[in-house]
């Protein structure tokens, strides 16, 4: 059990740069805390007493802002960042290494006794306010973004936004790849395609790199068209962008709204 418990610990540190020290996440994550008492809650579940074990699982909301429901089958170090308004379905499965963020909730869609709630498989980040809504399954590292309603599959890898939920990059799509090379190429930051954009901006700049990759295209088969003339021309390097470039822009995009 301890060793359970330092591994949750751990867990926080790869995922949180804002935890400082063992003892601060022990006393004031109320992720863990609320990790703790569903284990206990799931416990007397499985050993049929189900009203203590719905006793625990209530206080543990009301300590904690997390609701999990003792029957919700959960694996090894869950991290729920800040946590407020998690909600987790008595029949939602969750594997290991995921990380929910908080106003998550894995909820059911119909009345029925059987499986109502999604699973979550190994290494899914779902973001803040998210919804996750059925009994489907969200496949192996893929991303769900803030605010999201999601009603069905998500292949694994892929990354889920908007209302309701909709694949905008799959690992195997190799437009995107080519984008987030390009991306990286010309300094900005491939993060920012998909997951922490408005979908409007993340398509203008989709649409730019692919742009840009054409030019780049277009450029090189123009340099060994030349060379096969015979023409001695060497394509220069293009100059390199540079992060302090773009500070002022930055700092702007930082400012608070008036």
């Amino acid at each position: 059990m301890f060793e359970r418990m330092r591994e949750d610990i751990r867990s926080v540190f790869q995922r949180d740069p804002a935890a400082r020290n063992a003892l601060e996440v022990l006393i004031c994550y109320p992720g863990l805390h609320a990790l703790w008492l569903h284990r206990l809650a799931h416990g007397l579940w499985c050993a049929d007493w189900k009203l203590l074990a719905r006793l625990v699982s209530h206080v543990g909301r009301w300590l904690t802002g997390i609701e999990i429901h003792p029957g919700a089958r959960i694996g090894r170090r869950l991290f729920i960042d800040h946590g407020m308004g998690v909600v987790i379905g008595e029949t939602a499965e969750i594997g290991d290494d995921v990380t929910l963020y908080h106003g998550v909730t894995l909820g059911g869609t119909s009345w029925n006794k059987g499986k109502r709630h999604p699973t979550l498989e190994d290494g899914v980040i779902v973001g803040a306010g998210a919804k996750i809504l059925g009994p489907f399954t969200v496949g192996a590292g893929a991303k769900i973004g803030s605010n999201a309603v999601v009603t069905r599959a998500v292949p694994a890898g892929a990354t889920a936004v908007g209302i309701p939920g909709r694949i905008i990059a799959r690992p195997d799509d190799e437009q995107e790849a080519r984008r987030q090379a390009l991306a990286e190429k010309y300094g900005f930051d491939a993060y920012a395609l998909g997951q922490s954009m408005p979908d409007p901006v993340a398509h203008a700049i989709g649409q730019l790199l692919d742009h840009l990759h054409a030019v780049d295209e277009r450029l090189e088969d123009m340099c060994q068209a030349l060379k096969a003339l015979g023409s001695d021309y060497c394509a220069k390097e293009l100059p390199a962008l540079r992060e302090e470039d773009f500070a002022g822009v930055k700092e702007e995009d930082d400012k608070p709204p008036v």
